[in-house]
């Protein structure tokens, strides 16, 4: 039986929320730093502010607006502004430029969901894996280092001059790996992205994770049942034994 991607060659996932805990990851160091100050606080509500910076500015780029492209320094302006509201100045206060600087870089010590680093070796063995995100490029090698990603190769969004879900992101990096958009499918937890990648007619794949984003993402579910997406995993191990079974 046609499992649906017995055409793929490449599998391009989304990096932040599908094969990384953005969310986990960063309440714990957050935890951790307001805990050394001995400051209190909805570390979770934090996290999602922080991350729904980053979503309010990328719509609005990928729309053709003006802003920052590097993602470090968007997730730096970012956290300064949410250190300078109401609600979390007193936890600003007690910060200096280096401790700002290396709570900034937890983006680079994600930790990856735990069956994302062995599914993505397995997977390679029968196609191209490649990140395909909006986080700047050094900040993508970082946390494949940091988590174990094995991919075979990294794109950043800034590499295109926009952020997904700009089609350009999607042609752009499939012009790089000389591949017909019938043979690519797009990983992700989020439906925009997938619409993005769909729009540039790649097949999407939405694999369910608990990332605990800023906005409740819609009810997604597969064309074979009305919805949108070529098909909806609930994590990558099974992801992978579909694929295998092709």
């Amino acid at each position: 039986m046609d499992s649906g991607l017995s055409d793929v060659k490449a599998f391009f996932f989304d990096v932040f929320g599908t094969t990384l805990d953005w969310h986990g990851s960063l309440a714990r160091e957050l935890q951790a730093l307001g805990g050394k100050h001995g400051v209190d606080g909805d570390w979770s509500a934090f996290s999602k502010t922080w991350r729904l910076g980053y979503i309010e500015h990328i719509n609005k780029v990928s729309k053709g607006g003006e802003g920052e492209l590097n993602m470090d320094k968007l997730h730096r302006a970012i956290l300064d502004k949410t250190l300078q509201s109401p609600e979390w100045e007193h936890f600003g206060k007690v910060l200096d430029e280096e401790e700002r600087k290396n709570l900034n870089n937890a983006w680079h010590r994600l930790k990856g969901w735990p069956d994302a680093s062995a599914s993505l070796y397995a997977l390679k063995k029968q196609a191209i894996v490649i990140a395909l995100s909006n986080g700047n490029t050094r900040l993508l090698v970082d946390v494949a280092k940091f988590s174990d990603l094995p991919w075979d190769a990294i794109f950043s969004s800034d590499l295109f001059s926009s952020f997904k879900p700009d089609p350009k992101v999607y042609e752009g990096a499939m012009k790089y790996m000389t591949l017909d958009p019938k043979h690519c499918a797009m990983v992700a937890a989020h439906a925009w992205d997938l619409r993005g990648a769909a729009r540039a007619g790649m097949k999407t794949i939405y694999v369910k994770r608990d990332a605990e984003e800023p906005r409740a993402e819609e009810d997604v579910r597969p064309k074979s049942e009305g919805g949108e997406v070529d098909l909806v995993f609930d994590s990558f191990a099974e992801l992978v034994a579909h694929f295998s079974g092709k």
